[in-house]
């Protein structure tokens, strides 16, 4: 008896459910950036049952194909869209982080916005859970009012606009009467 809890002396990898090293992470994380751009690219980074959910997403994707089908959505709404990684991937045990930014021109309809032809920079990451070396589940966070902002969909934040959209929907900045 040492004194230390159970697993007290275990790293991180060694509690995770996948070792994958740094360098085998942002391998991954290249192939899973380049897919969203190239096309036909999940096979080589998720697994067949891969689940994903993101803000465009109507409901929770699961498969390769229905992960495929999503992303090439975003590449006929956005043709020229490039997805950049902006950082290294952050690892911890069978979890891994993706920082990245999307760039594109809106010249076809996403989700129910119609095509805008304004351009789009749109930052956010993808949270991945790791099975095999390979990602098994997908959810991407990214700022959903910005982007419709971008796309002049939106007034901007802290002006006129975005004040008299919240009054509308019952978020206060209603006058008191006496």
């Amino acid at each position: 008896m040492t004194g230390e809890p159970d697993g007290a002396g275990e790293t991180d990898l060694e509690l995770g459910s996948d070792d994958l090293h740094s360098a085998e992470v942002d391998e991954l994380a290249e192939r899973w950036s380049a897919a969203w751009t190239d096309g036909a690219g999940f096979a080589d980074c998720c697994t067949a049952a891969v689940s994903y959910e993101d803000p465009l997403a109507s409901r929770p994707l699961s498969g390769l194909d229905a992960l495929e089908r999503h992303a090439a959505s975003l590449r006929t709404a956005l043709p020229d869209a490039r997805v950049e990684r902006t950082a290294p991937a952050l690892r911890r045990g069978g979890h891994a982080c993706i920082p990245w930014r999307l760039l594109g021109t809106h010249r076809g309809e996403l989700a129910t916005l119609p095509a805008t032809d304004r351009r789009l920079m749109l930052h956010g990451l993808h949270y991945v859970e790791l099975s095999h070396g390979r990602i098994s589940r997908a959810r991407g966070f990214f700022d959903l009012y910005d982007g419709s902002v971008q796309l002049g969909l939106l007034p901007a934040r802290g002006g006129f606009g975005e004040a008299a959209l919240l009054m509308l929907r019952g978020f206060g900045l209603r006058r008191q009467t006496g």
